[in-house]
């Protein structure tokens, strides 16, 4: 199944990512969600594939196309390598070089794009932390002017690449309360002493690396703020449009996978001498699963399509993740029970998929503030 926007082009970067996850993620899926990490050399290859820079300007050393083009490589990558921890690792730049393209001078669009896209530096977004979550206006990481730089002060918490990220694009508060005295800062680990208080553990998403990163008078040059002062939260919250959007991408491959590998094994499968797909309530619940995937696929398919069209869609990216997610968990769940013991089981790939899932109702915005945000631009 596919999604409504795609073309010849879409077709012809499926199959490149395709041939990308069979020789350099599949091989190795267990093995690097059991180590918690993939190999750094992984972000080379991706870039000598072709496959890192999709939806990035040639002019900055992307590889051209748009959200439309990355979204499917993704997915492709999910399907075949059957590793989301490390697509997920894999595409922090995703996050991270938005707001740097968005917002910054073209002095810092070329020091850092391009070394990005090419795989030599690795990129994280730090904007969540401990004690606000969600609550992106309360963030209390501060950033004091010294001179000619910045001294921050502060924690950030589950950010994704945060062990190994070179250049972390981080939100502070460099003014009063609220969103207003929110920047956006890029702090460059080459230049400006970062501590990774933790390395943390998670429920799912093992292949991708998660660290809780401290700050303490980390001295940032001014030349490191992106846009004005006072302007992060904007940044932030334009870049989470598109986060949402991968996000709900995301949980279709997830659910896809986990629908393919259930409907694999039913096939397979005996039970009271004969396949479990000769049984209504298999069958029953396999039409379930594909029904939901393709309600979301369809739903999310608009708003790529519309924000490609740069028509306003913060509302319905909201929309699209809460459905995709919610379908995500109840497929994932579904394709546990068809396997059975089996999918409770570690080697199982569905009891993989099944841990990762539970991320994306939390991620980017939970299925709460999902809630408000379309309360609020739909008016009631």
């Amino acid at each position: 199944m596919t999604y409504l926007f795609e073309t010849d082009d879409h077709t012809a970067l499926r199959a490149q990512a395709r041939r990308f996850a069979e020789r350099h993620i599949t091989p190795f899926a267990l093995e690097w969600e059991e180590a918690g990490e993939f190999p750094r050399a992984l972000y080379r290859l991706a870039a000598e594939a072709g496959v890192l820079g999709v939806g990035y300007p040639e002019a900055y050393g992307g590889s051209g196309g748009d959200i439309s083009h990355a979204l499917v490589v993704a997915e492709e990558m999910v399907l075949v390598g059957k590793s989301v921890g490390t697509v997920v690792g894999l595409g922090s730049h995703g996050i991270a070089l938005p707001p740097i393209l968005a917002a910054g001078t073209e002095d810092q669009k070329q020091r850092y794009a391009g070394p990005i896209l090419r795989g030599e530096l690795v990129s994280a977004l730090a904007v969540t932390e401990a004690g606000g979550g969600s609550d992106v206006a309360s963030l209390a990481t501060r950033a004091e002017r010294n001179n000619d730089s910045y001294l921050v002060d502060g924690s950030k918490m589950f950010i994704t690449s945060g062990t190994r990220a070179e250049i972390i694009t981080t939100a502070v508060r460099t003014g009063g309360p609220g969103h207003g005295g929110i920047s956006m800062l890029v702090i460059d680990r080459r230049e400006s002493e970062v501590a990774v208080s933790r390395k943390l553990k998670k429920m799912g998403w093992w292949a991708s690396d998660t660290a809780e990163l401290s700050f303490a008078e980390t001295r940032v040059p001014i030349v490191n703020l992106l846009g004005n002062e006072g302007e992060g939260f904007l940044i932030a919250m334009r870049n989470f449009a598109t986060e949402r959007i991968f996000l709900a991408g995301n949980c279709v491959a997830i659910a896809e996978l986990a629908y393919r590998e259930a409907l694999a094994y039913a096939r397979e499968r005996n039970a009271f001498g004969k396949k479990l797909t000769a049984f209504q309530v298999t069958r029953h619940k396999l039409a379930d699963m594909a029904t939901r995937i393709a309600a979301a696929r369809a739903l999310t398919s608009e708003v790529v399509v519309r924000h490609v069209r740069e028509e306003p869609v913060t509302s319905l990216a909201a929309m699209a993740k809460n459905t995709a997610t919610d379908m995500c968990s109840f497929v994932c769940d579904q394709a546990v029970q068809i396997f059975g013991g089996y999918g409770y089981m570690r080697e199982s790939v569905v009891e993989r998929l099944y841990r990762d899932a539970r991320l994306y109702p939390i991620g980017g915005g939970t299925r709460e503030i999902m809630n408000e945000v379309i309360s609020k631009l739909e008016g009631f």
